[in-house]
């Protein structure tokens, strides 16, 4: 049987892992990292500029007239637009170099907007704010239902003044423009085949938490995969959460997640292409955008004959985070990462996130999972790292409210 305090903690690790990785979202290149922040070991601002940002100029093309005509609401960006390119707005910043890890292009440092700009010490991103209307949806209307999320995330996205947060991710604006143009909201999600960037954590973390919901991992992740296809078709993130929904019922009820963890490492394959290969390849084509399709397929759906459990024994900071491993968004590269960083920690709480922390990349994403798994194990959460949050009063009340309907 789940115990319900785990449940509880569990939910308040991921807002709280959100909250401490969102200043150092993105960066890759650790010294720029250390620079800004030294080591990340609590709640810090979004500074500005941001070294590695190239948020500005990301596109959001959705289908005006259409959208009009049907009356369906097409605004995601309200008063974040100007960091977008966009049919119904003129961009007056300009990406002029080719640089980060990644090699893409970006405006000149003074106008490397942070991805979060404007998020204060404490504050949560738009990924765990979309967390927090899954969870009203299931309060409001006493249990789960599709039809009802959908249309409380239209509501959420499309409302002005919801959303402090810049950083749309890219499955949001793909989601809106193809229900812009009159695709029915259960299959308005795009697919990894048709772009790179939807197999990413981002699509584990919802469909994660509402397995909680359920009797079974054997039910969870028929639900967390229905629920994950709604805005994300990716084989990678289906491919996680055959492994994350049954690693985190097993948490939930018994102990000993050491051994737990080294039993779940058995079921995940690495992937072939490392880290270090995975960052040059992205630089050498000036940006992952540039890579031919059926390249990149293969780039993160070829495994190789290891499996993660014969490498942990040896794992050090320096052969897995970025190495080994890249920090990117990738869920193949990424969950390989969440398990080193619990494993290395022995499963401690406030260790085990503010590693991530520290690692960079896509940290939030991967941290809202570990926060997870990691919450899921934890006895206690640090008071102060809960009271920390700007709506922790709000965010308390939610998880006293959802933890009702997890069974």
């Amino acid at each position: 049987m789940k115990d319900i305090l785990k449940i509880e903690n569990a939910l308040w690790g991921l807002f709280i892992s959100d909250a401490i990785c969102m200043p150092a979202h993105w960066y890759y290149k650790l010294e720029y990292l250390k620079k800004d922040f030294g080591e990340i070991k609590g709640y810090n601002d979004a500074t500005h500029p941001h070294p590695e940002s190239f948020m500005v100029g990301n596109q959001y093309f959705p289908d005006i007239d259409t959208a009009n005509k049907l009356g369906r609401r097409y605004d995601i960006l309200h008063r974040h637009i100007r960091f977008y390119n966009t049919p119904y707005n003129h961009l007056s910043i300009s990406a002029k170099v080719h640089a980060g890890e990644h090699g893409n292009a970006m405006p000149e440092l003074e106008e490397r907007y942070h991805y979060h700009h404007g998020l204060k010490a404490g504050e949560n991103t738009l990924g765990a704010n979309l967390v927090r209307v899954l969870m009203r949806s299931i309060i409001k209307n006493g249990g789960y239902e599709q039809k009802v999320f959908l249309e409380d995330f239209i509501t959420y996205m499309t409302c002005e003044d919801t959303n402090n947060d810049p950083y749309l991710e890219i499955y949001i604006r793909d989601w809106f423009e193809n229900y812009s143009k009159g695709i029915a909201p259960e299959l308005c999600a795009n697919s990894q085949r048709e772009r790179w960037s939807i197999g990413s954590h981002g699509g584990i973390i919802r469909p994660l938490l509402l397995s909680l919901t359920t009797k079974s991992s054997y039910e969870g992740l028929g639900v967390a995969i229905s629920h994950q296809e709604l805005t994300h078709r990716s084989q990678n993130i289906s491919s996680s959460l055959g492994v994350l929904v049954p690693f985190l019922n097993e948490l939930l009820s018994r102990n000993e997640p050491l051994k737990l963890l080294k039993e779940f490492a058995k079921k995940i394959p690495l992937i072939k292409i490392h880290g270090e290969e995975l960052s040059k390849i992205y630089h050498d084509f000036q940006g992952p955008g540039n890579i031919p399709k059926e390249q990149m397929w293969k780039i993160h759906t070829e495994y190789s004959d290891e499996f993660l459990n014969e490498i942990l024994p040896n794992a050090t900071d320096e052969n897995m985070i970025t190495k080994r491993f890249a920090t990117s968004c990738y869920p193949e590269q990424g969950v390989p990462l969440i398990f080193y960083f619990l494993h290395k920690n022995h499963f401690d709480f406030t260790s085990s996130l503010f590693d991530n922390a520290n690692a960079g990349g896509d940290n939030v994403h991967r941290g809202m999972i570990l926060g997870l798994l990691s919450g899921a194990s934890s006895k206690q959460i640090p008071e102060s790292l809960k009271t920390g949050l700007i709506e922790y009063k709000a965010i308390k009340d939610e998880i006293e409210s959802f933890i009702r309907f997890c069974k």
